[in-house]
């Protein structure tokens, strides 16, 4: 386990493997390296604590998150619980250029995971 001070990175590819998750957007991107996490269900959360370079976490599959995403400066979008949003939203996301990551494991899982690989939330 990570020391609580030390903040690493990882790609999304080591992400991706991690938390067996389907890559749904992206396949060119995986070698953008993360450090920071901002997990929510709550875009205005997202917004008021954005770091650009983040990897967003959220269970919102619409295309607000996705418009959240691109406004927050957000390296890619990880959603939870196997969701895959829908086809006009991968659109909206393949045009922003963001990654589109998708996991079957719940938010505290993943939050727990990725702290332990020593990344850091935003706040």
């Amino acid at each position: 386990m990570a020391e609580r001070n030390e903040i690493k990175k990882l790609t999304l590819s080591e992400i991706s493997e991690i938390l067996d998750c389907e890559i749904v957007l992206g396949l060119d991107s995986l070698d953008v390296e993360i450090a920071l996490v901002l997990s929510s269900g709550m875009m205005s959360d997202v917004l008021a604590f954005a770091q650009p370079g983040a990897l967003m976490i959220t269970g919102l599959t619409n295309s607000q998150s996705v418009r959240t995403a691109d406004f927050a400066d957000a390296a890619a979008v990880l959603y939870l619980r196997g969701k895959i949003p829908e086809e006009k939203t991968i659109q909206l996301a393949e045009e922003l250029k963001i990654p589109i990551l998708s996991t079957k494991m719940g938010m505290f899982d993943v939050c727990g995971v990725l702290y332990a690989k020593g990344l850091r939330g935003v706040c």
